[in-house]
């Protein structure tokens, strides 16, 4: 069993705790930056980056019950004994094993742009991450993400003399542990967990998402009992399409729930 390293973590704010887990090939800071302010005014947020991201160092092999085990770390080291856990992506398969393997924990969940099981196009898309990365054309694995990431609308709304400019910031932003996330959404499956969840969940659907299909997001909603299911109309990539937006739908649903 592969040994981690301590997630290098931030905390912000006070009140009811908050646990952050971010996307495959995220970060923190690029998954949550712009809705952190809000979650911190009546929160304790804490936010820890998975190896390879941020300022954890990389490690040779991760595991989903790993990532469960380090984000679990930072939410001790922080004194939070409960805590509402927002998931994006990777982070809604991290989340619901969380929740199933520490129920006495966790107070509620926000799953957003994730999954149970990757479907045949995530798989797909997954592959192409590898064979990119494994060669080293970051070039080619930005250009994937622009492609797949992003919403119709916000990059078809890009000008097109900032495309190679943007090509560029996406490829200069791609964490070393990109490859061993992206191998840990391959090769998860959260469904058994799902009856089994019984704390207030709000699943968030992208609605313009060609990497994780929101047909993923409806499976989640389904699933859980008593799941609220809410949609935006965005890519993959809500925090850089309509972050106000996104953060509206957590916000008001913590606050509706009294999390």
């Amino acid at each position: 069993m592969t040994q981690l390293p301590a997630f290098a973590t931030t905390v912000t704010g006070s009140g009811p705790g908050i646990l952050l887990a971010h996307g495959a090939g995220g970060s923190i800071e690029g998954n949550y930056a712009p809705i952190l302010p809000a979650l911190a005014e009546h929160h304790t947020v804490v936010a820890p980056d998975y190896p390879g991201s941020g300022a954890t160092p990389r490690a040779e092999r991760l595991t989903l019950d790993g990532l469960v085990d380090g984000i679990v770390a930072a939410a001790d080291a922080a004194g939070l004994d409960t805590f509402t856990l927002l998931g994006y992506s990777l982070g809604t398969l991290v989340s619901v094993r969380t929740a199933a393997r520490h129920p006495d924990r966790v107070r509620g969940l926000v799953l957003t742009a994730g999954l149970a099981h990757p479907d045949n196009r995530t798989m797909a898309s997954l592959d192409l991450w590898q064979h990119f990365l494994a060669g080293g054309d970051v070039k080619a694995f930005a250009r994937f993400v622009a492609l797949s990431g992003f919403g119709e609308d916000f990059y078809n709304a890009v000008p097109a003399e900032h495309v190679p400019a943007f090509l560029d910031l996406i490829a200069a932003g791609v964490p070393a542990g990109t490859a061993e996330q992206a191998a840990v959404v391959a090769t998860a499956d959260t469904r058994p967990h799902l009856a089994g969840i019984s704390v207030p969940t709000l699943v968030i659907a992208t609605l313009q998402d060609t990497l994780v299909s929101p047909a993923n997001s409806r499976l989640l909603a389904d699933a859980i009992p008593g799941a609220e299911y809410a949609e935006i109309g965005t890519g993959h990539v809500p925090m850089a399409e309509k972050p106000r937006e996104w953060e509206k739908l957590i916000v008001d649903f913590l606050a509706r729930k009294e999390l």
